[in-house]
């Protein structure tokens, strides 16, 4: 599936992933290839990215290796929505 992170001040990751969960405000979920359509609101905590991708090097000091074999971005808040198969999170 597709994925876009975009904060105000750029695209910081446009990749296929297989899997992405987030921190989302009634708790978290995960989204795997061909999810149910969903929108929801992200609360402060990590957006884990899984998959075999490439950080651009102008934004990979904001992704960290997490202690499970994924990429994980720290969020203070955001937006995800998921559609035919590509999610779109907005992060502040």
């Amino acid at each position: 599936m597709q994925l876009e992170i975009v904060s105000p001040e750029a695209v910081l990751l446009q990749t296929e992933v297989d899997s992405v969960a987030v921190p989302g405000i009634n708790g978290a979920f995960q989204m795997l290839n061909n999810h149910a359509p969903i929108v929801s609101l992200l609360q402060k905590g990590n957006v884990k990215i899984y998959g075999n991708f490439t950080v651009d090097e102008a934004y990979q000091d904001k992704f960290t290796k997490g202690d499970d074999n994924g990429t994980w971005l720290a969020i203070e808040s955001g937006t995800i929505e998921m559609s035919e198969n590509k999610i779109i999170i907005l992060v502040d």
